[in-house]
Order: structure tokens, then sequence, then C-alpha cells
């Protein structure tokens, strides 16, 4: 076995001779007689225990003689290295009584002793000396011992776990089920080549001091050690050590894996950019690549030249689909995107990447690309947090995209998508956007405290929205237009600075299952020729009207409860003509159902009851078709008719009744 000191290999028999004649250069008169004369017999000058020791130590009953020292080296080396070899007794081997020496060493040597002297061993030796006994097998898997090697190695100051290909994850020793973790981690990263920049050069001129590493290889650029993954050399693994790699050509054809290596926040301390090119390129050939844990940005000279349009910090092709995972990415070109995703079969998995404070969109999917983009933070990008365009269709979860300074998501040109419980807020336009026959699924999000509004859907755009939470926007919650059809499905839309779901400009729509409460505005507005259809939602507790119809809006509004509103709960008027049809709308703070200047439509088989008002008021000009309701408990009649109002019917289809008896 060897140590390592600085330049010079020296034995490890020396040291334990060291630590064995150290005490020497005490006295201690307390030595008993006895064991004083017991060193001075036959062979005494040869024996490795003639020194003198403290009183505490246990008596000797075995020495070594001279008849057992003959044939051994003079050198000490030699003489504490040395083992008894075996007698044959019978035609069998049998192993004679350990050396006190060697007793002495494996059994009364103290650990902090043996702990300092392993100090000195690098990998290969510690395992070999773990090898010896039982007790250096326990004092080698030290994990003080473990973590100065491996720091010294790969510089992370958490362990970095490697189970499998393509997942890496930091760990608390603390909190780790087995023993050791930094011993585990080595193992799982040993076989890996090391970019450092200045090191390599010193590691190859000193053989002796890195005796046992011959394996790792070292490189001064990623691009050489790229060609060395080209040329064979090692599989594949690569790790980047601290620093600023700048303008390096790094474009990935083969399923590598490269990841920053450095203390403390890794990818603050791994910086990779380019002033010319996209930073990173993923071609064909890619699929199982892994990019981890370092900082990627793309920092051009001419930020606004327009042939930076195809330069990207990372930029993904057809047939590739590598794993980007821990990265912090930024832009700070004015125009492209920081993360481009393009062509049929460019399906990458992104997570807990950091793509923010760009001067342009973050994540660009185009094209028919896909891919699965989970857990990420977005923010602050000056255009869009996320463009899905051209029927790109991600799949892409538990982001967090907030802070921009244009819309968080877009999606239009048939982009679609798969959404799922992101939480997208604190956007200076819409949370989502919608446009020209884009048609995305949002499922489980959280879209709110917009500037502007939670979700805007326009010019023919569609998509599915179920079970998402939209609140606190600054204006409605939807909004719906230009012969736009989306689903509305499930949603909690609630807490708006103006209305919960704004439908106009001849918008369409399926507004279903939705709890629409607390809005400052009507619940639901329909306006200028929109026709939506609209049913089994609850509309309450709004700080206006439950149901706003006017300026020509139409729509069928069927099985709603609408309840609990400051005003009215369905409103009718300018030449609006909506079929309201077997909903339950009570306890309204004014009138149940208000059509007035000339407010028309169909009311049918409704529940009306309980408000402080009438209620159904018909008024100047209007003249809907009433039949087959229930009107009862208004505090100021069933239905009042004044002001020029009208109604179209026979009195009989007209019910008006007494609460039921419970």
């Amino acid at each position: 076995l060897k140590y390592q000191d600085m330049e010079k290999q020296i034995c490890f028999a020396e040291w334990i001779v060291l630590f064995f004649f150290l005490p020497m250069l005490f006295v201690d008169e307390d030595i008993p007689a006895d064991m004083v004369a017991e060193e001075s017999g036959p062979g005494a000058q040869n024996s490795p225990y003639q020194l003198r020791r403290k009183s505490l130590l246990p008596k000797r009953t075995v020495c070594p003689t001279k008849n057992s020292m003959e044939g051994a080296s003079t050198s000490a080396t030699e003489n504490f290295g040395h083992r008894a070899k075996r007698a044959r007794v019978s035609g069998k081997s049998q192993d004679l009584p350990a050396a006190p020496a060697e007793q002495y060493l494996q059994e009364k040597l103290p650990d902090e002793v043996v702990l300092k002297i392993f100090s000195y061993l690098l990998e290969q030796d510690l395992c070999q000396a773990a090898c010896v006994c039982k007790r250096f097998s326990e004092l080698a898997n030290d994990p003080i011992l473990w973590k100065r090697l491996y720091m010294e190695v790969f510089e992370y100051t958490r362990p970095m776990m490697h189970p499998e290909p393509g997942k890496f994850y930091q760990i608390n020793p603390e909190e780790y089920e087995q023993p050791n973790p930094w011993k585990e981690s080595f193992q799982q990263l040993y076989k890996g080549a090391h970019v450092k920049p200045g090191f390599a050069e010193h590691f190859y001129s000193n053989p002796a001091r890195y005796k046992g590493r011959e394996n790792m290889l070292y490189y001064d650029t990623i691009e050489d050690a790229l060609g060395g993954v080209q040329e064979a050399h090692f599989d594949g693994l690569i790790f980047v050590h601290s620093g600023i790699y700048t303008d390096e050509w790094i474009y990935i054809e083969s399923p590598i894996t490269m990841i920053g290596a450095a203390s403390g926040k890794v990818a603050d301390k791994v910086v990779i950019e380019n002033t010319r090119d996209s930073t990173f390129v993923f071609m064909e050939g890619s699929e199982d690549a892994y990019v981890g844990y370092m900082t990627i940005r793309f920092n051009p000279d001419d930020k606004s030249a327009q042939h930076h349009n195809a330069h990207h910090c990372l930029e993904i092709t057809v047939n590739c689909s590598p794993n980007i995972d821990h990265c912090v990415i930024r832009s700070t070109c004015t125009v492209g995107s920081a993360v481009c995703v393009s062509g049929q079969g460019a399906g990458p998995t992104i997570k807990h990447c950091n793509i923010s404070d760009c001067e342009n969109v973050g994540l660009y999917i185009t094209d028919h690309a896909q891919g699965i983009y989970e857990d990420n933070e977005i923010s602050n990008n000056a255009l869009a947090g996320i463009w899905v365009k051209n029927h790109g269709n991600p799949i892409i979860r538990r982001n967090h995209i907030h802070h921009g300074r244009d819309v968080g998501v877009f999606t239009f040109d048939h982009g679609m998508g798969y959404f799922e419980s992101c939480n997208i807020h604190r956007n200076r336009i819409a949370g989502f956007e919608v446009k020209a026959y884009a048609n995305p699924t949002v499922v489980r999000c959280e879209i709110h405290h917009g500037q502007t509004g939670g979700i805007y859907v326009h010019e023919k755009g569609r998509g599915q929205f179920i079970e998402n939470k939209i609140y606190a926007n600054n204006f409605a919650g939807v909004w719906i237009t230009s012969n736009s059809d989306p689903t509305i499905r499930g949603n909690a839309i609630f807490n708006g600075n103006q209305g919960g779901v704004y439908i106009f400009g001849d918008g369409r729509g399926l507004i279903e299952g939705n709890d629409i409460y607390g809005n400052a505005l009507a619940g639901i507005q329909i306006r200028t020729n929109s026709c939506p259809i609209v049913r089994h939602n609850k509309i309450h507790d709004g700080q206006h009207g439950g149901i706003y119809v006017h300026e020509k809006g139409q729509g069928v509004i069927e099985e709603n409860e609408v309840y609990s509103n400051t005003l009215a709960g369905v409103w009718v008027t300018t030449g609006s003509t909506p079929v309201l049809r077997r909903n339950r709308i009570h306890s309204g703070k004014q009138v149940g159902v208000y059509f007035y200047d000339n407010g028309h439509g169909v009311l049918e088989d409704n529940d009306i009851y309980n408000h402080m008002y009438s209620g159904v008021q018909i008024r100047t000009g209007s003249n809907p078709k009433i039949r087959r309701n229930k009107i009862w408990g208004g505090q100021n009649g069933g239905i009042l008719v004044y002001n020029s109002g009208n109604h179209k019917g026979k009195f009989f289809e007209i019910e008006s009744c007494t609460p039921p008896e419970s």
C-alpha cells in the first residue's frame, strides 16, 4: 500500500514505523520492571516492540525470538511488513499466530492513528487497505476520508448520485439511508472524464503525485473532451469543472453525458457561453444525451442582428431527444429565443431548469416538435415565457411561469400542447393566450394576478381549459373573441378585478361546470353577436350581476345555478336574444332576471325565487318569451312589466307560485 505525500512515494509500513517509535521520545517512569525485563531477552534488539510504552498498554505474553526473525530484511519496511509464513501440518496448511507487530497494528493501534495514516491514501489504496481485516474495512469506509477524496476529484460539497443513465441528483449525507454516500457516489462517477482548464498538464506531468488515478482523463476544453468521446477514449461521461467557457463549438451528435462539477450551487459556477452561434446544438444521434448543472448563455455583441434569430442557448433539432436538467439558461439577444425545439422527432426532456431574464422568448416549440418540460422556472422574459406554434405538441407540467414582460404562454398557428399543474401569474399581458387555430389542453393550472387577463382566446383559437384556478386577474379571468371556440370546463374563476368570463366579438365556446364567484363585474358577460353554450355552472356572490347579455349577445344558458349576486341574477339588454332554460336563479340582492332596453330571448322552465326585488322585470321595449317557469318568493312580486315593456305568451304559460312545502 502507498500513500501520497506531494511528489514522493513513501511506503505504508514506514508510517507504521513512525507511529511505533514516536513514543520513544517520551519517558514513562511507571513502566513495571517485569515488562522491562521482558524486553531484555534473546532477540530483544530485533523486536519491533523494543520501545517505551505507557503503563496502560497491556502486558505482552508473546515476543518474537531470534529464530523467528532469521532471514528478515534489516530495513524498517521489511520488518514491519513481515507476515508469518504458513507451516505444513499433516499435508494441510495452517496459519501461524499473527506476529506481534501485525497484531498490534490490527488490534491495538488507536483508531485516530489508523485514520490519520489512511488519510494519506488515494481511493484505490484505501479500498485495498479495507481488504486487510475487518477493523481496517470499517475504518477505511469512514465518510470523512471519502469526502476529502471525493471533493478533491469532483468538487461537489454534497454527494451527486448517479443511479442510472440520465439521472443525477444531489443529496444531504445526513439524510441518506446508506452509511457512506461519498464512497457510493465516487463509485458511480469514477469513470468520467474531466474538463478542468490548466489542470491537464499538471496532472499528466506528475504521474507519481497521482499514482492510482492513471485511468482518469483530463482536458482543457469541452471540444477536446467531445473529441475524446468520438475517438472512444472513454464512455462519454464528462465533468465540466468551475469556470467560464466561451465560444466553444458544442455540436452534440452522440449520447454523451455532460454535467457541471463545482462546490456549492453548481450551475452558478460552471458557465458556458457563446457570442457568435448557438451555445449548444443537439443533432440527430443525440437521442439520450444529457446536459445538466450548468449555466448556458447566448450573449452576442450585436444583440439585435437579424441573423441571430437562428441562434439560441439551446437548439434541439429533428430526431433527437436529449435530457436537459438543472441548468440556468440566459439569452441577451433581442431576437429569436433562448431555447428552440424544432422539427419532426425533436422531443427533449427539460427539467428543473431556470429560463429567465432573457431578452426574447424563453422556450419556443415549433414545426411538429414535442418533448417533456417539467418543474422549470420561466420568468421575466421580454417576450412570451413559452411559444408553441405550427403543430408543436409538448407536454408541460409543473412549470412556474411568472413576471413575464409579455404573455406567459402563447400558442398560435395550430400550436397544441398539454399543460398540467403550472403556476402562471403576474405576466404583463394574459397568463395564457390562444390564437389562430391553436388548440392546447390546459389542466389543473393556476392562472392568476395577470396584469391584463387570465386566459385570452382570439382569432379562431380553440383549446380545452379544465379544472384550473383562474383568479385575481386585472381584467376578465377568461376572454373569448373573434370566432374562437374553446371549452372552459370545471374551473374555479374567482376574485377577478373585472368579470369572470367575457365573450365578445362573435365569440363562441362551451362554458360548462365552472364555479364563478366573487368577481368585480358580471360572472359571465356575453356581447356583440357572441353565442356560447353556458351550462351547469355556479355563478354566485359577484359584486355585480351574475350573467350579463348585451349588444346583440346570444347563447344558450341552461341548467346553471345563479345566486347571491349583488345586482340582477341575469341581465338581458340592447337587442340580445339568449335562451335561458332550466336554470335555478335565486337569493339575489335585486332582480332575478332583468330584461330592459330591447332585451329579448326565451325564458323557460327556470326556477326563480327569493329575490329582494321581483323575480322577473321587463321594461323599455323588451319583449321576451316566458313560459313554464316557477317564480316565487320575490319581495316585490313575481313578474313586473313596466315602461313600455312587453312579453310574448299567454298568462297560463307563466307560472307564479308559492314556495313548496318542506
